[in-house]
Parts: C-alpha cells; sequence; structure tokens
C-alpha cells in the first residue's frame, strides 16, 4: 500500500514579523581641537655690557656669599675653640679646688692630730704633776705617820718606865714570863681599872705589876694631845 501522505510536502512554517528597527540616533562629537602652539620667543639679544655687568655682580654675588660662609664656618671654628677653652679652664679651676680642699683637709687633720698630741701630752703632764703631788703627800703623811709613831713609842716607853720602877724584887722568880695588861686611863694620866689580860703564869709578878700600875698613877702625858689613848695595852717582862 503507498502512502500517499508521506509524498506530500511539508507544510511551510508560519511567519515571523519582527518589530521595525529603531531610529539611529546621531551624537553631534566635535573632534579634539589641537593644543594651542606657543609662540617661540625671540632669543634676546644682550648687549655686552650689560652682560659684563650681570657678571660682574654674580661674580660678586658669589664672592659675598663665599666670604659670608667662610666667616660663618671661622665663627663656628672660633666659638668652638672658646668653648673647649672655658670647659680646660673650668676642668682647671675644679681641679685646683679639689686640690686646695684636699690640703685644707690635709691641714686640718695635723691640726686635729697635734691637737690631740697636744691634749695628750697636757693629759700626761697632769697625770705626773698629779703623781709627783700624790708621791710628796704620801711621803709625808708617811713622815707624820713615822713621826706620830716614834712619838707615841717613845710616850708609851715613858709610861712603861714609869711602872717598870714601880714594881719591887718578886723572890724565886725563875725566867723571864710576860704578863698582858688592859689599862683605862683619864687625859690626867690617872688610872681608872687596871685589868689582867694574859697571865705571866707567875701570879706574884702579875699581882707586883698590876700594884705598880695603880702607883706609877698618873702616868706620864703624851708630848701632843692628839697621842692620848685611852685604852692602853702593857707587856712587861722581868728582864727587859
Amino acid at each position: 500500500i503507498v502512502d500517499l501522505w508521506a509524498n506530500l510536502p511539508s507544510p511551510a512554517p508560519p511567519k515571523v514579523e519582527l518589530p521595525p528597527p529603531k531610529p539611529e540616533l546621531k551624537l553631534d562629537v566635535k573632534p579634539p581641537e589641537p593644543p594651542p602652539v606657543k609662540p617661540v620667543a625671540k632669543p634676546e639679544v644682550v648687549k655686552p655690557d650689560i652682560a659684563m655687568k650681570e657678571k660682574a655682580m654674580k661674580e660678586k654675588a658669589e664672592k659675598e656669599k663665599a666670604e659670608k660662609e667662610k666667616a660663618e664656618k671661622d665663627r663656628r671654628v672660633l666659638e668652638e675653640k672658646q668653648k673647649e677653652a672655658k670647659k680646660r679652664e673650668a676642668e682647671a679651676k675644679a681641679a685646683q679646688k679639689r686640690q686646695q680642699e684636699k690640703e685644707a683637709e690635709a691641714k686640718a687633720a695635723q691640726r686635729e692630730k697635734e691637737k690631740l698630741a697636744e691634749a695628750q701630752r697636757e693629759k700626761e703632764k697632769l697625770a705626773e704633776a698629779q703623781r709627783e703631788q700624790e708621791d710628796a703627800q704620801r711621803r709625808i703623811a708617811e713622815q707624820q705617820a713615822s713621826a706620830q709613831a716614834r712619838l707615841r713609842n717613845e710616850y708609851i716607853e715613858r709610861i712603861r718606865a714609869k711602872i717598870r720602877s714601880k714594881i719591887g724584887q718578886v723572890p724565886n722568880l725563875q725566867g723571864n714570863p710576860e704578863v698582858e695588861i688592859d689599862v683605862i686611863q683619864i687625859p690626867g694620866g690617872d688610872v681608872l681599872s687596871v685589868k689582867l689580860k694574859r697571865s705571866s703564869g707567875v701570879s706574884a709578878y702579875d699581882n707586883a705589876v698590876e700594884r705598880a700600875i695603880l702607883l706609877a698613877s698618873p702616868l706620864p702625858r703624851p708630848p701632843k694631845p692628839e697621842l692620848f689613848e685611852r685604852e692602853l695595852n702593857l707587856k712587861f717582862r722581868p728582864q727587859e
């Protein structure tokens, strides 16, 4: 069977209508203007005398500038030298001051040392004088004590001598026994009491000495009142 429809041509596609084109906008663009051309200055013609004057002025200005710079440099150098000189002078003065202070301290220390030494010498001198004075006083005291002791011994010996003169003969006395007796007297020499302190071992001799003391009253007076002794301790032996 022949398909008749298959041999038929395909139907034409529908026609698409496009919108009408928009009208083109025309811009009024001006071309860029060329840069202005600077007028070329004509070279100025310098006259010879003006050129020489300007050159002289320029050289003068440069010379003045150089002189000014040199003067400024010299001023700075001089200022630096003066500053350094002042610094050295200040250091020298400071060193001199330190030296003077050191010397002053040394002199003060020496004066203080001499002062202390003088004070020590004066102290030793006073101590020596004090020792000499004390020695002299001690010698005087010893001499006075010796004189007093001598006078006292003489005083006591006079008392004992008077008492011995009153002791009679004790018969049958053998040996040389010692008797010790305490005596109390008044300033006039009168005897107030006689007390046997230590017996000789021979009662007859003890009694003879006690009687002799009472018979010797009043006892001899001392050469000086200060030598008087109220209480006397007397010792006797038959052979003295």
